[in-house]
């Protein structure tokens, strides 16, 4: 019997440990040989790390008061350049008296930065004139603003109670007017309402025709409908609706029987199936004597 504190046979004593890893050992090498994992440590990682460092040194306000002036500093040399600098504002399409009026709304005092101008803001100041319909505004080189001005054309004089005004297709006031006989070329509007109605009133002027000389101007009645005045105190009341067919057929009647050189106060349009005529005080009294009517009651 051996005793129990025998050495181990050499056999034994040769045996070395098995090299391969842990299950856990292994586990952490698969891990750390995914794709996203070695793309976070060559790219996150350093991310992070700068983030990090670029936080921290951001916390301090000493820091980003510096970096904020240094970046104040260089935007302000760049803005200053020559190449910038708008010493000019050119008007073009407007007249004389409206190109004073828009340099006057630019209100820019040149010569300044082109990064200093507000377009936008210039341009909506300009487009508030009366007389103005759409305002392009452009930097061009060698420190010219150019404003491209298109202006509203007036159509009508629209006489109001507070005087007469000039305006456009749309009913929007282009120009204030002292005389009628300052703009005899264009047509004269009444009534509350007929700036809203300016379309109309273009149309009716167009389809007059011969009419259009003898024509006095056009009055706006209730906000519905057209009065349309002539000379000799004439007067053609327009319908509400299809005002310039009810004309043309008034134009088609006059060139049948001549009915506009007679002696007619009012025709009266309104009516689709017939119009009503009132005469003058001399016609309707010449009417009746014609039919005997004036004999008979001086008889009675």
């Amino acid at each position: 019997m051996q005793p129990l504190t025998a050495r181990r046979p050499a056999y034994q004593r040769q045996l070395r440990r098995d090299p391969a890893p842990s299950k856990w050992a292994y586990r952490l090498q698969r891990w750390m040989l995914t794709p996203y994992v070695r793309m976070f440590l060559r790219t996150g990682l350093p991310t992070v790390l700068l983030l990090g460092a670029g936080g921290l040194w951001f916390s301090h306000e000493g820091n980003r008061t510096a970096l904020i002036g240094q970046l104040t500093h260089l935007r302000q040399e760049f803005e200053a350049r020559p190449e910038f600098r708008v010493s000019l504002a050119r008007v073009e399409g407007a007249s004389p008296e409206l190109a004073e009026a828009v340099r006057a709304r630019l209100a820019l005092p040149l010569p300044m930065s082109s990064f200093d101008i507000d377009l936008d803001a210039a341009r909506a100041r300009i487009e508030a004139l009366d007389a103005v319909l759409r305002a392009d505004l452009r930097v061009r080189s060698g420190g010219v603003l150019q404003v491209t001005i298109t202006e509203r054309e007036p159509v009508a004089i629209w006489r109001t109670d507070t005087g007469l005004m000039l305006v456009d297709t749309g009913g929007h006031r282009v120009a204030g007017l002292l005389s009628r006989a300052d703009r005899p070329d264009l047509p004269l509007v009444a009534g509350e309402g007929a700036d809203r109605a300016m379309a109309e009133a273009e149309a009716l002027f167009d389809a007059a025709g011969p009419l259009l000389p003898r024509i006095r101007g056009l009055v706006r009645v209730g906000e519905r409908r057209w009065d349309l005045i002539l000379d000799r105190d004439q007067r053609v009341l327009l319908p509400a609706v299809n005002p310039v067919q009810a004309l043309e057929r008034l134009l088609a009647l006059d060139h049948a029987q001549d009915i506009m050189n007679r002696d007619i106060l009012t025709v009266d349009l309104r009516s689709d199936h017939r119009p009503t005529l009132r005469l003058t005080p001399n016609a309707l009294a010449e009417l009746r004597r014609a039919q005997g009517i004036e004999t008979m009651e001086n008889e009675l």
